[in-house]
């Protein structure tokens, strides 16, 4: 019954993701570019960077 919620692939892959949408988000938002433009780019890199380190995670 205390079963995780989430196993330690998952957590790994979506830390990684999180990381790598707030670093471009960031690095956007630092360079000039507007709010909306750092979400929409955060988001984006955070949709690639789940697929990649989900193929490359065993």
């Amino acid at each position: 019954m205390n079963a995780p919620l989430l196993g330690q692939r998952a957590a790994v892959i979506l830390l990684l993701g999180t990381l790598t949408a707030l670093a471009a988000g960031a690095l956007t938002a630092s360079k000039g570019g507007t709010l909306a433009d750092a979400t929409l780019i955060g988001g984006a890199t955070f949709t690639a960077a789940v697929t990649f380190f989900h193929t490359i995670i065993e």
